[in-house]
């Protein structure tokens, strides 16, 4: 009678060691990132509205117009320089495929690539226009950034994406390792 509970708590052993296993390999599966065409949604929207800001003329003559500089991360990655459109900006409004500024990375030939986009809007007007409750976007939440900032404007909404360069934190990380400043 002493082997039956010795082979039966051996069983349990090997089921449970078995299902933590599973559920770690199912985790794994989860958390890795989208593949270069596994792009969400938001993305492809983004793509398909901003692939005529990829030469930077077209952004300017649509209204965009550079905001501060080139944006670095204080310990990694950088946002790249921002192409502000005011008229979207003022006007408050979230659509996936007019965002308020373009984000563009300096080369060391001179030229400026679209690597990605922000939509913003400020935080005290939307906030009363829709009942307190923050922006969503195709299932993103924005993040609130507070005043003061570092770029010495209202509190306000963001919300990243970056469509045209790979983010190894995410597509909708604030920060991207894989953009640089170095060429400004």
């Amino acid at each position: 009678m002493k082997k039956i509970p010795f082979v039966a708590s051996k069983m349990s052993v090997l089921l449970v060691v078995f299902l933590a296993l599973t559920s770690l390999a199912l985790a794994q599966h989860e958390m890795q990132p989208a593949g270069p065409r596994e792009h969400g949604k938001l993305v492809e929207i983004v793509r398909k509205a901003t692939t005529q800001y990829l030469d930077i003329n077209s952004a300017i003559a649509a209204g965009y117009g550079p905001f501060l500089g080139c944006v670095t991360g204080q310990d990694h990655g950088a946002m790249g320089v921002h192409y502000v459109n005011g008229t979207l900006l003022s006007a408050g409004e979230i659509d996936a495929s007019h965002p308020q500024a373009l984000i563009y990375e300096p080369s060391k030939e001179g030229k400026m690539r679209l690597v990605g986009v922000e939509f913003i809007v400020f935080a005290q007007p939307w906030l009363t226009k829709n009942n307190n409750t923050p922006p969503v976007l195709e299932g993103q939440v924005f993040q609130y950034v507070d005043s003061p900032n570092r770029f010495n404007i209202p509190a306000f909404f963001e919300l990243h994406v970056w469509a045209w360069r790979d983010n190894p934190q995410g597509e909708f990380v604030d920060w991207n390792n894989h953009v640089t400043c170095a060429d400004e």
